[in-house]
């Protein structure tokens, strides 16, 4: 285990533990959260061992959101350079985020309690997100006069559908597991935070067991297509197949099959 900031770092069975380790501040997100976040992904993209990230918390809640207290002294007095000090703040942000949907390696959120404003722009830059009864979700943003700015409005409408998203966005309101699940945010609900991490530990074994470069892969495709349509996807998932066709994990799976053995992929 290492301690990065408002982070601890657990790697285990090609699978890294990502957990918010602020428990005292309800692992609010203060500036150092954004920082270390693009760090921590490009050093789980560049490790072959790492195959999931897996993204839970200590303590109560899964975040409160933005660090409020740290946000009101970055206001600054209004003026010309404190606004451009402040859009810096926000791309970095915005980057922090991105730094997340691009990690070539899939990432699963495990959520309880309360995921607030910024809690909910990081679940929508993970690829499948999980949650206890107690969960509860919000785009709080809007009740604080603020437009919500590192991904939320971008992401969440692929994967919610807009008549769910601008609902929620609009009112700021409060929504459950139960809603959640509704409307496709999450994929299942556990019934505490023990039975949610048994269940994280389980998806990311599951899609740690995949050939790594097709998991990999795939994810790939899927984020192309979201942002380029479905002719080009099309044409970029028959490119990068072709390329990948005689694949060493490929070769291993045919063999399994045949052999009746379980796989044993290396990425290759």
């Amino acid at each position: 285990m290492t301690e990065k900031g408002p982070f601890k770092i657990v790697k285990k069975d090609h699978v890294a533990y990502l957990i918010l380790n602020k428990p005292e501040k309800r692992n609010a997100m203060a500036h150092d959260f954004f920082t270390l976040l693009v760090e921590i992904f490009d050093e789980f993209n560049l490790d072959p061992e790492v195959r999931v990230v897996v993204i839970k918390a200590e303590g109560k809640s899964f975040t409160a959101g933005i660090d409020l207290m740290q946000l009101g002294s970055l206001m600054g007095d209004g003026g010309a350079d404190s606004r451009e000090s402040l859009r810096k703040i926000i791309l970095a942000g915005q980057e922090s985020m991105n730094s997340i949907e691009r990690c070539t390696k899939p990432v699963i959120a495990a959520v309880h309690s309360h995921c607030i404003g910024g809690g909910v722009d990081l679940l929508s830059a993970c690829d499948i997100r999980i949650a206890s009864q107690d969960a509860v979700f919000s785009i709080r943003e809007t009740k604080i006069g603020v437009i919500a700015d590192v991904g939320t409005l971008q992401r969440m409408p692929y994967i919610v559908g807009h008549g769910w998203f601008r609902e929620l966005a609009l009112t700021g309101r409060d929504f459950n597991a139960e809603e959640a699940l509704q409307m496709g945010f999450i994929t299942r609900i556990c019934k505490d935070q023990q039975s949610l991490f048994d269940e994280a530990d389980r998806l990311a074994a599951e899609v740690a067991g995949c050939p790594p470069l097709t998991v990999q892969g795939t994810k790939d495709v899927i984020l192309f297509s979201r942002d380029n349509g479905i002719p080009s996807g099309l044409q970029y998932v028959a490119q990068k197949n072709a390329a990948a066709l005689k694949s060493e994990d490929l070769i291993e799976a045919l063999n399994a099959f045949m052999e009746k053995r379980p796989p044993v992929y290396r990425g290759k």
